[in-house]
């Protein structure tokens, strides 16, 4: 029997559903909750509720943490280990380490020339405020955080004390300044999937309720959107140099031509499903038995 466990939040649809498939194809079941995985480097173990995931022969990260944090690369070095220990992951650690902080997922994609809105990055408050006023309306993002968490949006035009005490009360959790230019978007943007490197599909998330983001939990919904070739092109060259084994590539169509805001570590299923009717996590599941059986 092929045991491969999923790495994610017990009870959460996306999680349940991956579990759901491998279940059904390979009949062994388990989720792990990697808040209560300990790491024994004496024994060279990896144990969750007395099972020890280096016997293992493969482990599908969906989730590593309910919201990203510094602690989330932490989970990842220990999912590094089984990795040493010949259990295969997927995606690997180190390639989600590259994209859980949103600063190295930038800097890569700036590297490779991946058109992204105007972004700047600094410590300094008073270098921040500076920004404000070039960038007239911006979106200052925490480093580690999804689905638009923790997002502050700032204009030129507030009260300059107003913008300064909105910037120290965003650097008191977030010490290092990521702010972005609040580019003119029409309402939704765009999930494009990728499954070993392989285009998929792409999903819309729209907006409802005339919020500043499109995400899902801020009251936007899912929809089929056909993308043209020049975008699919895009998003592979956005992907690529990550080496993910699934990914979701966010994109949108701005006043400026086609932009990237970033690549996910774990890829949206439910997008996937809802916008698209494509099965993502069974799709995954054989994708990783396949792999495994090489």
């Amino acid at each position: 029997m092929t045991k491969i466990a999923v790495v994610g939040l017990p009870g959460k649809w996306s999680t349940e559903v991956l579990a759901d498939a491998v279940e059904e194809r390979t009949g062994y079941r388990l989720i792990v909750d990697m808040s209560e995985v300990i790491l024994d480097l004496d024994a060279s173990r990896l144990v969750y509720q007395g099972q020890d995931l280096t016997r293992l022969d493969g482990l599908l990260v969906k989730k590593i943490s309910a919201e990203y944090n510094p602690n989330t690369l932490d989970r990842l070095e220990m999912l590094r280990f089984a990795e040493s220990q010949g259990v295969r992951v997927f995606s690997p650690a180190m390639n989600m380490l590259r994209l859980i902080d949103r600063l190295s997922c930038t800097v890569t994609l700036r590297q490779h020339d991946i058109p992204m809105p105007p972004t700047r990055i600094t410590e300094s408050l008073e270098q921040a405020l500076q920004t404000v006023r070039d960038f007239g309306s911006v979106v200052l993002k925490p480093l580690y955080s999804t689905k638009a968490r923790g997002m502050v949006v700032l204009h030129a035009d507030q009260p300059g004390v107003e913008i300064r005490q909105a910037l120290a009360d965003f650097q008191a959790t977030s010490p290092m300044f990521y702010i972005q230019k609040k580019l003119a978007l029409p309402g939704k943007d765009l999930g494009m999937v990728f499954l070993g490197g392989k285009y998929l599909g792409t999903y819309a998330r729209v907006s409802q309720t005339g919020a500043w983001n499109t995400t899902i939990n801020s009251g936007g919904k899912y929809e089929a959107f056909t993308a043209p070739e020049e975008l699919i092109a895009l998003a592979e060259r956005a992907q690529q140099p990550f080496g993910m084994d699934f990914t979701t590539v966010d994109v949108a169509e701005s006043e400026r031509g086609p932009i990237v805001f970033e690549v996910s570590a774990f890829g949206g299923f439910r997008g996937a499903k809802e916008g698209i009717g494509i099965d993502a996590a069974g799709l995954y599941v054989d994708y990783a038995i396949q792999n495994l059986n090489r």
